[in-house]
């Protein structure tokens, strides 16, 4: 028998009754996520800046993440609301909810609209908000003297809001949004910057990432990139 969670809200759920309740992944793997993390960001004289959500899981995570860095490393690390997880309600009845994902799940991800909650819409347009934001405290980290070229930043959020950060950012459309399948708990998914002879400069989604995510290939790359690399200068410096 499912409890009812009516007396506790979403987001100061822990991962264990949350997995426990709604069948999600939960492998403990947050520790591992960290050494991950601290292999990928190895340069000498590395930045990073931290974004994570206000759930009670994520920044649970952020914990375990933190102590495999210094603190001369970390330049800034701030809540933000705007990457927490797709609304579903206040105080949940689990057996509803369940019903409406599966709902959900015959209508698609992106439209539907849960009770007294968001839709997958709602959740794209704060994280393209939140994406003006980024790029804004990055430009000031620049004045302040940072390297551009040598700052990381570390987004902690969710499955869907991550999938939905990538859809604005690399320009997917609705179907490609709708085939693609949340990471695993705790997965890392790697945009990284590449520039080409012209000096142009943009993200790209490592590939195997974008196939942990089920994108096709077209999806690793923000569309417009070809509109402006010209067709001879296809070579790229990472």
């Amino acid at each position: 028998l499912l409890p009812p969670l009516s007396k506790y809200p979403h987001w100061v759920i822990s991962p264990i009754i949350h997995t426990t309740i709604y069948n999600t992944h939960n492998d403990n793997n947050k520790t591992e996520a960290g050494k991950e993390l601290r292999e990928k960001i190895c340069e000498k004289d590395a930045s990073i800046v931290f974004y994570y959500s206000p759930y009670l899981r994520t920044k649970q995570t952020l914990d375990e993440i933190m102590p495999y860095f210094d603190e001369n490393e970390v330049v800034s690390c701030m809540e933000e609301p705007r990457i927490c997880e797709q609304q579903i309600g206040n105080f949940q009845n689990v057996h509803q909810v369940l019903d409406a994902k599966a709902e959900r799940s015959k209508f698609g991800r992106f439209f539907y609209r849960f009770p007294s909650g968001e839709a997958g819409l709602d959740v794209y347009n704060r994280v393209s908000s939140f994406i003006s934001t980024l790029i804004r405290d990055c430009n000031q980290h620049v004045m302040a003297g940072h390297d551009v070229n040598n700052l990381n930043v570390v987004i902690v959020t969710h499955g869907l809001a991550l999938r939905l950060f990538l859809m604005r950012w690399f320009q997917w459309s609705v179907d490609d949004f709708e085939q693609s399948q949340n990471p695993e708990n705790c997965e890392l998914i790697k945009m990284n910057k590449i520039k080409d002879l012209a000096g142009y400069a943009w993200m790209e989604l490592e590939e195997k990432d974008r196939v942990s995510l089920d994108l096709p290939a077209t999806c690793g790359v923000p569309r417009n990139v070809h509109l402006h690399r010209g067709a001879d200068s296809g070579e790229k410096v990472k």
